[in-house]
């Protein structure tokens, strides 16, 4: 007579798929091999030894009657072997790898969710402290926050909620997990896509970006619509845009927008912002440049340990040197 294996999985079958999101033919694959596996074991019991390979279990959907077959040279179905009293054990074995193989195709679902949204951000709460990763409920899965990818101007606090840059899925001791981050510059990208219509619009587009998490980002922006402001569309209304982004960037980061121009010499003006009036002595071959700077528009020019040229020649690509005009002009005179 055939096993009856426990009620509970034949009336959970649908409910376990639905809420998992696990397909029902994946549930019953997954019974089956365990119940192969509760055979061996319950011969291994009564003194013989089975070989796995020779047999396969056969379960009823609607009904759950469970059933051990030892399989034909063709791997075809044959001659029933379900041992008289071997339900209970049938169950037990089942239930503890089903435990096992559902968890398993439950993360397999959410990786492959997850692999689907690389790039893209999504909001999420600080769960707990694992040196010296930070591990992040973003809904569906726990994603792990390494210390390269934390904003290292932020103090994170358990259930703090922001939003994470989708960065990739590795691979790890624990299997694979998702990675976020709060430094990656594309998380900038990500939230001006998010607070500018006109990005959805393919209206504005971000042609170059740099960024020092927690210090500065400079961005160049361009108009592909004619009597749009790229750099106005994305500042907003009384700079409502901007200041969105740098809010959820933790409120001190800076944010520099500049409109982007074939213009070497003019981008690199541009991306010396908020320093003003300067004069770029650019040279094409080299792609280098000097960038005269008034004397009292200097320390703006450098920023902070060199933050503001050092993000001006990343966002540009371009070496720049930083000189005094009038420094500059009167040894120019001089000479």
């Amino acid at each position: 007579m055939p096993a009856q294996v426990r009620s509970e999985f034949s009336l959970a079958l649908n409910q376990v798929a639905a809420e998992r999101n696990i397909p029902v033919e994946a549930i019953i694959a997954t019974i089956e091999e365990a119940l192969v596996m509760a055979y061996r074991k319950d011969r291994a019991l009564a003194g013989e030894m089975v070989d796995v390979e020779q047999f396969l279990a056969k379960v009823d959907p609607d009904s759950g009657e469970a059933s051990i077959f030892r399989k034909k040279a063709n791997g075809s179905v044959g001659e029933n072997v379900t041992p008289a009293g071997f339900g209970r054990i049938a169950a037990q074995t089942a239930a503890q790898v089903l435990r096992q193989k559902i968890r398993e195709a439950e993360k397999k679902a959410v990786i492959e969710d997850f692999s689907q949204r690389i790039g893209t951000i999504a909001s999420g709460m600080i769960l707990r402290f694992d040196t010296p990763n930070v591990i992040v409920d973003i809904g569906r899965a726990e994603a792990v926050m390494p210390p390269q990818e934390q904003n290292p101007g932020e103090q994170y606090r358990l259930n703090q909620r922001l939003t994470f840059y989708i960065k990739e899925i590795r691979d790890s001791a624990r299997g694979q997990e998702v990675v976020v981050s709060r430094a990656d510059e594309k998380l900038v990208v990500e939230l001006f896509r998010r607070e500018v219509p006109e990005f959805a619009s393919n209206a504005v587009e971000i042609k170059l970006i740099a960024r020092e998490a927690g210090g500065r980002t400079k961005l160049a922006v361009i108009s592909t619509q004619s009597g749009v402001d790229p750099v106005g569309a994305c500042v907003g209304q009384k700079g409502v845009r901007v200041q969105a982004v740098i809010n959820e960037l933790g409120g001190s980061e800076k944010v520099d927008i500049i409109q982007y121009t074939d213009d070497a010499a003019a981008l690199i003006a541009a991306a010396l912002a908020p320093a003003k009036d300067i004069e770029v002595i650019a040279n094409q071959e080299e792609k280098s440049a000097i960038a005269l700077v008034p004397d009292d528009q200097l320390s703006l020019a450098i920023g902070r340990d060199g933050q503001n040229v050092r993000l001006a020649a990343k966002v540009t690509g371009w070496k720049i040197d930083i000189k005094g005009k009038n420094e500059y002009h009167q040894k120019d005179t001089s000479a």
